[in-house]
C-alpha cells in the first residue's frame, strides 16, 4: 500500500469514528455538561445622603451596606454567641450573612415555643383532613393536641370523650356534619404543595384508622388511641402537621390575607422582625417579650438602618444582595428618625421608662412565673401600680419612691447606687455583666426625681 492510499484510509477511518476536521477526541468515560449556575446579584450603588440630620449621617457612616447591618447590628443584637439565641439555636438563625439573607421572605413563628406566642399574621394555611370512607369535604386543621395515655373505654350511649380525654384531638375550621357521634373510619391528612414543574398538587401524607368522634359543634374531632396505636399516632404528630390556627384563638391568620414574613421586601412596617423589636405591628401587640432579651434594644440609628435596608429591598426580585448600599436619601424614615426611638422620648412613664424596663427586663420579669414575683409586662397602668409596692427583697423600701431615687429599690438594683440583695440588674446571660446605658439610667433617675408620675 502506498503512503497516499494509507493516509486516505486513516482519514476515512477517522471520519467514520466521528473525528472530523477540527473535532477533539472524545473521552468515552465523560459526560458533556455545561452547568447553569445562577448569576450573583450585583452590588448596587446609591447616592450619598447630603442632608443635615445627624442620625441619618451617623447611620450611613456605620451601616453603609446590608453586610454592615448584619455584622454590626444583627450579630451583636441577636446572634452574638455560638449556640445561643439566634445563633444555631432559635429560629430564625441569623448568625451568618447567608442566614440573614435567607430571612427575607421567610415565614415567621416556625419555631414558636408556646402556641400562645404565635402572632395571627404568622399563621400559614393549615393542612387538611378528611374521612376517607365518608362523603365529607376536606377541612382545614386549626390545631391539634395529643394527650398522653390510652383512651379509656367510650360509648355513644354512655361515656363520651371531652377536651381532656387521652387521645388525638383535632380542631378544624368547618363543622363536620354526621348522623352518629362516633364513626370507624380512616382519617387522611392532605397537604398542598408546588412540584418542580410549578404545578399545584395535593399529597395525602398520613392516615390513621380508628374510632373517630365528632364533638361539640362539629369542629372538634377526637381519635381513640390504644397502646398498640401509640407509635403510629406519635409518628403522625412528628410528621409536622401545619396548623392554620396555631395560637388557638379562633382566627385562621392565612385566611385573612395578611400573612407577613420575617422580612417583607419594601415593607418594614409589615416585617415580623421589626415587630418583635417594637413589640407591635400597626398598633397590634405581638405575643411574647420584645426582643432582644439579652442585649440592649436598637438605637435610633440602628433602627433607621434596618428600616431603610428593608424599604430598599425590591419586592419583585427573587434574589437580593447584602453588598448593596443602603439608600438613606430615598428612605422615607430619614425624614424623622426620632420616630423610631424604641425607648420613647423624655423622662415619662409610658413612653420613656416603661419601654426601657420591658425591653431590658421583661424576659425574666414577665409571664406566668416572673422572677422574684415582679412582672414588668402588661399594661402601663398595671406595671406602674406594681412598682409602687414594697420590694420583695427589702420590704422596707418601695420599688419606686417618688421623688427619691436613692430610696427606690428598683433604682438601686439597676444603678448599683446603694445596698441591694443579690446581683445588680439587668443581668446579661451572655457575659454576666449588668448595666443599662447611661442615657437610659438618666431617664429613669430623672423620672423618679420628678415624682415618678404616671404620664
Amino acid at each position: 500500500m502506498t503512503r497516499s492510499s494509507l493516509s486516505a484510509s486513516l482519514a476515512a477511518l477517522a471520519l467514520a469514528c466521528g473525528g472530523g476536521s477540527g473535532s477533539a477526541p472524545t473521552d468515552p468515560g465523560s459526560i458533556p455538561f455545561e452547568p447553569e449556575r445562577p448569576s450573583p446579584v450585583g452590588a448596587g450603588s446609591t447616592p450619598t445622603y447630603t442632608g443635615s440630620d445627624p442620625d441619618v449621617k451617623a447611620a450611613q457612616h456605620t451601616y453603609a451596606t446590608g453586610l454592615d447591618l448584619h455584622r454590626k447590628l444583627v450579630m451583636r443584637t441577636c446572634s452574638g454567641s455560638n449556640g445561643v439565641c439566634h445563633n444555631q439555636k432559635e429560629y430564625p438563625d441569623l448568625h451568618t450573612a447567608g442566614t440573614f439573607l435567607a430571612s427575607i421572605g421567610a415565614p415567621c413563628n416556625v419555631q414558636s415555643g408556646n402556641w400562645n406566642g404565635v402572632f395571627d399574621r404568622c399563621e400559614r394555611l393549615g393542612d387538611r383532613f378528611r374521612f376517607t370512607e365518608q362523603a365529607i369535604k376536606e377541612n382545614e386543621i386549626g390545631w391539634f393536641e395529643l394527650i398522653p395515655g390510652e383512651t379509656p373505654k367510650l360509648d355513644p350511649k354512655g361515656t363520651r370523650p371531652d377536651a381532656g380525654t387521652p387521645g388525638l384531638h383535632l380542631y378544624v375550621h368547618d363543622a363536620v356534619q354526621v348522623t352518629q357521634p362516633r364513626i370507624f373510619s380512616t382519617g387522611t391528612f392532605v397537604r398542598t404543595f408546588i412540584n418542580d414543574a410549578g404545578e399545584v398538587q395535593d399529597l395525602a401524607f398520613a392516615s390513621y384508622r380508628t374510632n373517630w368522634w365528632v364533638l361539640e359543634d362539629g369542629r372538634h374531632l377526637f381519635a381513640e388511641v390504644g397502646d398498640y396505636q401509640r407509635d403510629t399516632v406519635e409518628g403522625l404528630v412528628a410528621s409536622g402537621i401545619v396548623q392554620g390556627d396555631q395560637n388557638r384563638n379562633g382566627v385562621y391568620g392565612a385566611r385573612t390575607g395578611t400573612t407577613v414574613p420575617l422580612v417583607n421586601p419594601g415593607k418594614p412596617e409589615e416585617s415580623y422582625l421589626v415587630a418583635r423589636l417594637r413589640g407591635s405591628m400597626n398598633q397590634t401587640p405581638i405575643p411574647g417579650t420584645r426582643m432582644p432579651l439579652a442585649n440592649q434594644p436598637p438605637s435610633v440609628q440602628d433602627m433607621l438602618a434596618l428600616m431603610c435596608f428593608i424599604e430598599g429591598l425590591d419586592p419583585k426580585a427573587r434574589q437580593w444582595s447584602l453588598e448593596s448600599s443602603i439608600d438613606y436619601t430615598k428612605c422615607s424614615y430619614s425624614a424623622n428618625p426620632q420616630a423610631l426611638n424604641l425607648a420613647g422620648s423624655g423622662a415619662t412613664w409610658s413612653k420613656g421608662v416603661l419601654p426601657i424596663l420591658q425591653s431590658n427586663c421583661g424576659g425574666c420579669h414577665g409571664g406566668a412565673n416572673p422572677q422574684g414575683g415582679l412582672n414588668l409586662l402588661g399594661s402601663a397602668h398595671d406595671v406602674y401600680q406594681r412598682l409602687m409596692k414594697p420590694s420583695a427583697q427589702q420590704p422596707a423600701l418601695a420599688l419606686i419612691q417618688p421623688g427619691v431615687p436613692l430610696q427606690s429599690y428598683l433604682w438601686r438594683k439597676i444603678s448599683g447606687d446603694g445596698p441591694i440583695t443579690g446581683a445588680r440588674m439587668p443581668i446579661n446571660p451572655l457575659n454576666g455583666n449588668a448595666s443599662l446605658p447611661a442615657d437610659q439610667l438618666n431617664s429613669i433617675q430623672e423620672w423618679i426625681s420628678f415624682n415618678a408620675l404616671e404620664n
